[in-house]
């Protein structure tokens, strides 16, 4: 859509907008300074194929998470094979639903993988020269999320702008690897 007045797109009011949100987010990441944008709402959209479940939650209002839709998050990224439960880190699932906003879509992310027990990251490692030993999913700071409208190269580039945390890119398999950690990038 086009204003004929001045010539300006959606497209170009967007890359304005998240240009000023990276500049404009002295906090701890920049995936905050794109939420603030929100008008102070935070929404996380996801479905699980491994428990059938989906997730349509705003768990931050006016500065504020909403400890009960953290805990719904928490709940629904459960280890699905030990049904074990560890409380997400807010972190990470601002980085979720920032790169989620950015790439400007209404499809929920997929769910590969969320909290992971160590009994389960070990049979994964056992499996897959691919998942860490000391993997941030065990401390509930991971999730790999797939979208089906979206690349996994636009998803990784969406995820990285945040500047807040790992991204690794798994073309092969579809999917990005998101985490709260060390800010670095992987994968192709």
């Amino acid at each position: 859509m086009m204003d004929s007045k001045n010539g300006v797109t959606r497209r170009t009011l967007l890359r304005a907008f998240a240009a000023t949100a990276l500049v404009a987010a002295p906090t701890y990441s920049n995936a905050t300074g794109f939420l603030r944008g929100a008008g102070d709402i935070r929404r996380l959209k996801m479905v699980s194929t491994r428990t059938g479940e989906k997730i349509d939650t705003i768990y931050w209002i006016e500065g504020e998470y909403i400890k009960d839709a953290v805990n719904e998050i928490s709940v629904f990224m459960r280890d699905w094979r030990s049904d074990s439960v560890k409380n997400m880190d807010t972190r990470a699932i601002d980085i979720w639903a920032a790169s989620h906003r950015m790439l400007d879509t209404s499809e929920p992310y997929t769910l590969l993988s969320g909290f992971r027990s160590a009994q389960t990251n070990a049979m994964l490692r056992s499996r897959s020269r691919g998942v860490a030993k000391n993997s941030l999913h065990i401390k509930g700071q991971a999730a790999d999320l797939r979208l089906k409208s979206r690349s996994v190269n636009q998803m990784g580039k969406a995820a990285a702008a945040c500047n807040a945390g790992g991204v690794g890119k798994y073309s092969r398999s579809n999917f990005v690897h998101m985490d709260c950690g060390v800010v670095r990038v992987w994968g192709g």
